[in-house]
């Protein structure tokens, strides 16, 4: 049950993020938004077809190299958000909220960073445990091909 259910979970996060990457093309930087977002749609597509492929040399860089380009990226935009809010408040007359309306692009591009961030680790996280069960079960499977024991020990 729980390897169907997880290949469930990934093929729903590969939808999500195609969904992601397919809504971005009126952003105004659509061509960056629609790479971040194609890229954990394939990775999670191909862990749903396949959940050994997080084993692949292939597969761990690229999910690598996006989870550092993700988080980066995410520790540079919540600094910015930070000191602009700090900003605002300072400056801000009560009642106006336009200045934090201007923000609300980048909370989203926060957001959808960690997301991102957030499920490959996951998925690569799972591919240790997977592989520890998978070794497990091997060493089971083949206690039939074991030598007889030694006759001291019948």
């Amino acid at each position: 049950m729980a390897p169907s259910l997880w290949r469930a979970c990934n093929g729903l996060m590969a939808a999500f993020f195609a969904m992601a990457a397919f809504v971005q093309v009126n952003d105004p930087d659509a061509e960056l938004w629609v790479v971040v977002y194609t890229i954990p749609a394939v990775l999670t597509l191909l862990v749903g077809l396949n959940p050994q492929v997080t084993g692949n040399v292939i597969w761990k860089s690229i999910s690598a190299i996006h989870i550092l380009f993700c988080m980066v990226w995410a520790v540079g935009l919540a600094y910015y958000l930070l000191h602009h809010t700090q900003q605002n408040i300072l400056h801000e007359e009560e009642g106006s909220h336009f200045q934090n309306l201007k923000c609300t692009p980048f909370y989203r591009e926060l957001c959808g960073l960690v997301i991102i961030t957030a499920w490959i680790i996951l998925c690569r996280s799972s591919s240790k445990r997977s592989r520890s069960v998978a070794q497990t079960g091997v060493q089971w499977r083949n206690l039939g091909s074991l030598l007889p024991l030694p006759p001291r020990f019948k």
